[in-house]
C-alpha cells in the first residue's frame, strides 16, 4: 500500500520529466493532488486549452454531463505527438459524474483511438487512450 502522503499520481500514469502535458476539463471538482504530482515530475506546469504546443500527453477530466465525449477526444488529439496518450479522467463509480467504462470504450474508436489500460488514482480513475499503431507515422 502507498503511503498517504506519496500517491505516486505521476508514476501511474507514465509521466516523465520533460513531458509536456495539456490539461483538458478542469472544474472545480479536479484533483489539484493529482494535477500538483504530475506537474513536480514532469518538472512544469500544466498546459491550458489554448496552448498551441505538440504534447506528449493529454489530461483529459470528464465527467457524465460533459457532453459529447467523441468530440472531446478530438479536440485532444489535436496537439498530440504521434506516439502521445490521452488520459480520460472521470469520477470512480459512486462519485457524482461517475462516467461508465463502457461509454469511453465506445468513443475511443470513433476518434481514432484505442483505450489500452486505466490508473486508479484515488477519487477518480483514469483510461489510457492511444492511436492504433497502424495510424501512427513510422519511427525512423
Amino acid at each position: 500500500m502507498v503511503a498517504a502522503d506519496s500517491p505516486n499520481y505521476a508514476r501511474r500514469l507514465g509521466i516523465e520529466k520533460d513531458h509536456a502535458i495539456q490539461e483538458l476539463g478542469w472544474d472545480e471538482d479536479t484533483d489539484d493532488d493529482i494535477r500538483a504530482d504530475i506537474e513536480e515530475v514532469a518538472g512544469g506546469e500544466l498546459l491550458d486549452e489554448d496552448a498551441d504546443e505538440v504534447v506528449d500527453i493529454v489530461l483529459l477530466w470528464w465527467r457524465d454531463d460533459d457532453g459529447d465525449l467523441v468530440d472531446r477526444l478530438m479536440d485532444a488529439i489535436t496537439p498530440l505527438a504521434d506516439e502521445g496518450i490521452v488520459w480520460v479522467v472521470t469520477p470512480k463509480t459512486g462519485k457524482p459524474g461517475h462516467v461508465a467504462p463502457a461509454e469511453i470504450a465506445e468513443a475511443a474508436p470513433t476518434a481514432g483511438l484505442v483505450v489500452t489500460s486505466s490508473a486508479n488514482l484515488g477519487d477518480w480513475i483514469a483510461s489510457r487512450l492511444v492511436q492504433p499503431k497502424s495510424k501512427a507515422a513510422p519511427r525512423r
